[in-house]
């Protein structure tokens, strides 16, 4: 069953701070039809924060994760009883409300097989190229693949500011959980209110 988020940020902020959009790029995590159920609940966070970012020039990155063979599973086939997403399935597209926002050279889509979007991946060279400094961190799950990509890209010299409204789980306790960890050593928290509130506030 897909929680219902908190919509404020303010419950787990210690450290203050804005997104630089001359610096900054989107990460869209896995909005994929296998985790539409939470992905639903959040959906209009989550295409607000898009269109926000689009909004102040920052590029969109999708992340779409999927299994081509049994070769590509890793830990994960053991963890989950190799019940997985594969490439080619339904489960594995885009939500639709998602996928037709990908188009044009300010939006990318990462193919991974892990939870981290930097492993087996170009994203950390891809961010370097483009300049990136900051990484803002939405989708699903959040104890899962949003929470390791967001540490990830820490512990790789990325600023982080992770969302708590537009990032979902199976568990509420969960995603608190995530979000105090997060706040305590690794990212910025904001709200589709923050953003706005920090990206247009000249």
């Amino acid at each position: 069953m897909a929680t219902r988020c908190p919509s404020s940020y303010k419950k787990y902020e210690i450290r203050r701070r804005d997104p630089d959009p001359k610096f900054s790029v989107l990460l869209v995590v896995d909005a994929q039809n296998y985790f539409s159920s939470m992905v639903k609940p959040i959906l209009p966070n989550l295409l607000q924060t898009i269109d926000l970012c689009r909004r102040a020039s920052i590029p969109v990155f999708f992340t779409r994760h999927r299994h081509k063979s049994p070769a590509d599973y890793g830990m994960l086939g053991e963890w989950w009883n190799n019940d997985l997403i594969i490439d080619g399935t339904v489960e594995s597209q885009l939500v639709p409300e998602i996928k037709r926002l990908v188009l044009g050279k300010d939006h990318e889509v990462v193919e991974k097989n892990t939870y981290s979007a930097f492993t087996n991946t170009r994203l950390h060279e891809r961010l370097l190229e483009m300049g990136v400094e900051e990484v803002i961190v939405t989708g699903v799950m959040t104890n899962l693949c949003c929470e390791t990509t967001a540490r990830d890209a820490f512990v790789r010299g990325f600023r982080v500011f992770f969302s708590t409204d537009a990032t979902a789980t199976s568990d509420l306790e969960l995603h608190e959980a995530t979000l105090k960890n997060l706040a305590y050593g690794f990212a910025y928290m904001v709200d589709c209110q923050r953003l706005e509130n920090g990206l247009f506030r000249n």
